[in-house]
């Protein structure tokens, strides 16, 4: 048996809890059939006398909640998503793939939802992929123009580093053919020189209004305002989401004071039920470090984690930097959103105050810059435990992920992403695509792998993630590269419990089912270590406890 927690009668009702299976990704006792927790913790893990043991020798009578056909694991950590956006676009249009297949059914949809919208209110949209539609391109503004010439139109790309708006969007804002393109993005303009009405990455800051959150070149901007009530019925929307996959602890990874007044005011209200850990925007660096905001802070739902930086683009978005051109379009190459030696100076900066840094790289040419500008930081002020992450990490070369085992790097990928649009990266830019987030190259060269959704680019659904890990076929039934860069079904679960959970520095508490750890765990249907692969994504999420509480239950759970 665990170790016993200390338990204080004064905390919350205790409960046993039992399983056919309780999978604990704790190494040293890898399995068990009963918990007992109380005031959100764990108190025994082992046999269920093991557990009715503990419960007696603590003076209580616990409740029993029995799940003898289910299997529990940890709660899901998603070390990388964007809830407040996502909590937007499940309010916008959706123009996925599976609802518009031509460009035509866009302006349609978005036609419809206009008229649900009061005057001047702008008609936004979001996920569709180019490379999807029957035309194989982007919208333009003119199309855009038959939804609407009298408000703001926009409708997002699935990768969320841009998309496309009407003319009546441009004029407002004063975008010209002859406006220069801003540092770290681009308006489009076609072969005569005129504006296509996309826009990518840093030009997006247009969007947020004149009075918006600006971030200059430091990221894509879909940081759009809406009224403080709205931003928190989207979040209430998007909170039920994580935790119907089975999440309960989120890293927000590019918080700019919109998601931080929100996340307080959800807080205030007694309405987080899932854990936030902040990753400040690296706009605010000197703010965080002027504020001491340097080290741990915050409380068990709500805290501060670290500092969020951009190298290059997306590789959906085709603005991931790939200097000698994309195979499809040699003429696009993408862009850093820094100059190396400024990247160098912000990372400096931030490990220099002690703040663990999560850097958007994709292509090889960014990653490297990451991998040297961390190199170099760690050289000024070694530390072993730094835990700086690569997000995304899409397209590392051999010899950058033996240097980030080097220097402890951890790499936080999406198997989403090439389980929905895999086949689009390996068209866009040729051979290297089939390589996209090679799982198995960093487990071989001992690299822990992390596995988040980066929702909304993906829905936050960790079984379809590990899923996809497991196989790498994508969603149209694709395999994505050799066997090699797959990896198992215990490793998948791992890098999105118990490795998520180190990557946002709360392994302590959160990621394995151990005595003394936060009672958050996941009842499934079946147990994702003995199915078929190709079949772990529909496994049911029965319910989803956080500190000891159910916060979410399936019908007929």
């Amino acid at each position: 048996m665990r170790t016993l927690a200390t338990y204080d009668a004064r905390d919350s009702q205790p409960t046993i809890v039992t399983a056919a299976q309780i999978l604990t990704v704790d190494a040293e006792n890898p399995t068990a059939e009963a918990m007992f927790t109380a005031g959100g913790k764990i108190l025994a893990i082992g046999t269920l006398a093991d557990v009715e043991a503990a419960a007696a020798a603590a003076g209580v009578e616990p409740v029993r909640a029995d799940y003898p056909g289910a299997t529990i694991v940890p709660g899901f950590i998603d070390a990388h998503a964007h809830p407040l956006m996502y909590g937007q676009l499940l309010t916008w249009v959706d123009v996925n793939p599976a609802h518009a297949a031509s460009i035509p059914e866009i302006v349609e949809l978005m036609r419809e939802g206009a008229k649900k919208l009061p005057a001047g209110v702008p008609v936004r949209g979001y996920g569709y992929e180019q490379r999807n539609l029957e035309e194989r391109r982007h919208p333009t503004r003119f199309e855009l123009d038959e939804i609407a010439n009298d408000r703001e139109v926009y409708i997002m790309n699935a990768s969320g580093h841009g998309g496309v708006v009407n003319t009546f969007t441009l004029d407002k804002y004063g975008i010209t053919k002859d406006t220069p393109n801003p540092e770290g993005g681009e308006f489009f303009r076609d072969a005569e020189g005129e504006l296509t009405g996309e826009l990518s990455d840093a030009a997006c800051n247009v969007l947020t209004g004149l009075h918006g959150v600006k971030i200059g070149h430091h990221g894509p901007n879909f940081h759009l305002g809406d009224e403080p009530a709205e931003h928190q019925r989207q979040l209430d929307l998007v909170q039920r989401e994580f935790l119907a996959g089975g999440v309960t602890a989120i890293g927000d990874a590019q918080v700019s004071q919109r998601e931080m007044a929100a996340y307080l005011e959800m807080a205030n209200r007694g309405a987080l039920n899932m854990r936030v850990s902040a990753y400040f925007l690296s706009h605010l660096l000197d703010q965080v470090i002027d504020l001491g905001i340097t080290g741990p802070f915050g409380n068990a739902f709500l805290s501060a984690a670290g500092i969020k930086l951009y190298a290059d683009g997306t590789l959906g978005g085709w603005t991931a930097y790939f200097p000698e051109g994309y195979a499809e379009d040699p003429c696009r190459k993408g862009q850093l959103y820094h100059e190396p030696a400024e990247y160098t100076e912000l990372v400096r900066k931030a490990h220099a105050a002690g703040l663990q840094t999560a850097t958007h790289a994709q292509s090889p040419v960014a990653i490297k810059m990451v991998v040297d500008a961390i190199e170099a930081a760690l050289e000024e002020r070694p530390d072993a435990d730094a835990r700086h992450r690569i997000e995304h990490c899409g397209l590392p070369a051999a010899e950058e992920i033996t240097r980030m085992a080097k220097l402890g790097i951890r790499p936080v990928n999406q198997t989403q992403h090439y389980y929905n649009w895999g086949e689009g990266v390996e068209q866009a830019i040729g051979t290297p695509g089939e390589r996209f987030n090679p799982l198995g190259e960093f487990l071989e060269a001992g690299v822990a792998v992390t596995i988040s959704s980066d929702a909304p680019v993906a829905e936050p659904r960790p079984l379809e993630a590990i899923q996809a890990a497991v196989t790498r076929v994508t969603r149209r039934g694709h395999k994505l590269g050799p066997d090699s860069l797959r990896i198992s079904a215990a490793e998948a679960l791992k890098g999105h419990t118990l490795e998520g959970a180190v990557s946002i520095g709360r392994e302590n508490e959160l990621g394995s089912l151990e005595a003394g750890k936060r009672a958050d765990f996941v009842v499934l249907a079946g147990n994702p270590l003995e199915i078929d692969g190709a079949e772990i994504s529909q496994i049911p999420v029965l319910e989803t406890w956080v500190d000891g509480t159910k916060r979410f239950a399936a019908e007929g759970a």
